[in-house]
C-alpha cells in the first residue's frame, strides 16, 4: 500500500490533494463535500472585511481544452458571514486552510486575527488574484510588500501563514523568498496567469472586467517552472497549484518539490470525484515506479539518479 500521507510544515494531511481556494468553497456543506469525496484538505474562499458582490457577468470564458479565463472579482460575504460556513464544516471534521484578502498588511492582519478562532488550521493569504484593482497581485508584485503583509500577519496569528503568489512577475522566485523573510510558513504557487480574450463580432473583451485569470492545463508548465525555481531558492515546504488533473501532474509538481497540491478548475471540469479519482490513480502510478512513499519523491528532479 503506497504511502500518500503528507506534510506541509506543522499540518499533516491525509493525501496531498487540497481544493484550491475560488473554488466549491461557498458554502460549509460544499466544504465538507469536497473532503468526502477525498481532498486532504480544503481551502476557503478568499474572504475579505467586507462583503463584495464581484463583477458583473460574462465573469468566465470556458475553453475545452485548455481551461477557464475568470474575473470573478474576489466575491465574497465578507469576514463577519463567513466564520459560520467554516464552522459547519469543522464540525464535520474537515481540515480548513482559511483564504484571506485585504489592501494593506494591517486589514490582513486584522481578518487572520477574526479567522483564528473559527477553527481554520492555517491563513493563505491571497497577495497573486491578477484582477482585483488595489488587491491580489497589485500587492503581491512587490516582494517588500510581501515580506511587510506576511511579517504583520504572522506577528497578528498563531497560525501557519501561507502565502499565494503570483506568475505574473519577472521573478516568481524573489517574491517567495521575501515571504520566508517575513516568517511564512509555506508557500502556495501559483496563482492563475493574467490573459484576455476578446469577441470579433462585439470588437470587446469577452469579460465584463475585460482582463481575467487563466486557470487549468494550459498553465501547468508555469506553475511547475515556478514550484521548480522557488525549490531551489527558500526552505519552507511548497504547494503546487496550476492544471492539476491527473496523477501524473501530481507526481510532476512532487518531484519539481511540492509536498502537496491543490486542485480547481479540475473540480469545474470533471466534478468534485476528481479528488477520489486522482488519488486512485496515485496510488496505482506509484506502485508500478516502486515508489511506497510520495514525500519520499518531494524535490528529487533536482537531484536525479546518477547525476554529478
Amino acid at each position: 500500500m503506497v504511502d500518500l500521507r503528507t506534510d506541509v510544515g506543522a499540518l499533516a494531511f491525509r493525501n496531498p490533494l487540497l481544493l484550491a481556494s475560488g473554488i466549491w468553497g461557498e458554502s460549509g456543506q460544499s466544504l465538507i463535500g469536497a473532503y468526502e469525496a477525498g481532498a486532504g484538505a480544503v481551502v476557503s474562499k478568499s474572504i475579505g472585511a467586507e462583503p463584495r458582490p464581484g463583477y458583473p457577468n460574462p465573469t468566465v470564458e470556458q475553453y475545452s481544452d485548455w481551461g477557464f479565463l475568470n474575473a470573478m472579482g474576489l466575491p465574497n460575504p465578507g469576514i463577519e458571514a463567513y466564520p459560520e460556513e467554516i464552522r459547519r464544516a469543522r464540525a464535520g471534521g474537515v481540515p480548513i486552510i482559511g483564504s484571506i484578502f485585504a489592501p494593506t498588511s494591517q486589514g490582513f492582519a486584522e481578518l487572520a486575527r477574526a479567522m483564528e478562532p473559527t477553527g481554520v488550521c492555517a491563513i493563505e493569504l491571497n497577495l497573486s488574484c491578477p484582477h482585483a484593482r488595489g488587491l491580489g497581485s497589485e500587492i503581491g508584485s512587490d516582494p517588500a510588500m510581501v515580506t511587510e503583509v506576511t511579517r504583520t500577519v504572522k506577528a497578528a496569528t498563531r497560525l501557519p501563514v501561507w502565502a499565494k503568489l503570483t506568475p505574473n512577475v519577472a521573478d516568481p522566485a524573489a517574491l517567495a523568498v521575501a515571504a520566508e523573510v517575513g516568517g511564512a510558513d509555506a508557500i502556495t504557487a501559483i496563482n492563475t496567469v493574467r490573459g484576455l480574450a476578446i469577441d470579433p463580432v462585439l470588437r470587446r473583451p469577452v469579460l465584463a472586467h475585460g482582463l481575467g485569470g487563466l486557470s487549468g492545463p494550459a498553465i501547468k508548465p508555469i506553475g511547475l517552472a515556478c514550484v521548480w525555481l522557488m525549490y531551489e531558492q527558500v526552505r519552507i515546504p511548497i504547494v503546487g497549484v496550476g492544471g492539476i488533473r491527473t496523477a501524473r501532474d501530481v507526481i510532476d509538481y512532487t518531484l519539481a518539490g511540492a509536498r502537496a497540491v491543490q486542485v480547481g478548475t479540475a473540480v469545474a471540469t470533471d466534478s468534485i470525484s476528481v479528488f477520489g479519482r486522482i488519488t486512485s490513480e496515485l496510488e496505482r502510478e506509484l506502485a508500478a515506479l516502486g515508489v511506497e512513499r510520495l514525500t519520499d519523491l518531494v524535490g528529487t528532479a533536482h537531484h536525479p539518479p546518477g547525476a554529478p
